[in-house]
């Protein structure tokens, strides 16, 4: 698969560091709060994210996911959101989510689901991201927590997939263009 790679654009050490600041971030925001944290993970690619975040948040936390599609075999957004698997709890009002995704482009989704989120009845909802792509943005959104702001590129690795292929990679690479038929 690293044959696959054009460059590593986040390495493993940094991945690891991202983490770190994150959890301490999110630890420091919500440590007088009387609320429930919960982490939303949005499957599949924020899952290895939101392992290696909810491991060094220094607070109880409560882990859940939910599954929507924004892209289809293409490398770009259809724009249509589609909650494929939906969250379902009976205590939303005490309940602080921090919906966990591993990279932000168009914002559309984020958007979307935070607003959801809030209809639904939750306490509160803030967002955090692995990967911000500002330049791609289409609505006017910005997360609460990011990790780290990349150039537009196509990349994969640390739960990232081109047709479910290198989400195993411990770090962030860009894929080859020649590999998803891009330019």
């Amino acid at each position: 698969m690293n044959k696959d790679i054009a460059e590593i654009l986040v390495t493993e050490e940094e991945v690891r560091e991202i983490c770190s600041r994150i959890a301490g971030e999110i630890s420091r925001d919500y440590e007088n709060s009387q609320k429930k944290l919960l982490l939303l993970c949005i499957l599949k690619g924020s899952v290895v994210f939101m392992g290696e975040l909810m491991k060094k948040i220094n607070l109880p936390v409560e882990i859940d996911f939910m599954k929507v599609a924004s892209y289809g075999k293409s490398t770009s957004t259809s724009g249509n959101i589609n909650i494929l698997l939906d969250l379902h709890r009976g205590d939303m009002e005490d309940i602080d989510i921090i919906i966990v995704e591993d990279i932000i482009d168009s914002g559309k989704t984020l958007s979307h689901l935070t607003e959801y989120l809030k209809l639904k009845g939750a306490h509160s909802v803030r967002t955090c991201t692995l990967l911000d792509k500002p330049s791609r943005r289409e609505v006017e959104f910005t997360p609460d927590y990011t990790g780290k702001i990349i150039p537009d590129k196509f990349v994969v690795g640390f739960g990232l997939d081109y047709d479910e292929m290198y989400r195993a990679l411990p770090y962030v690479g860009v894929l080859k263009p020649e590999v998803y038929g891009g330019k």
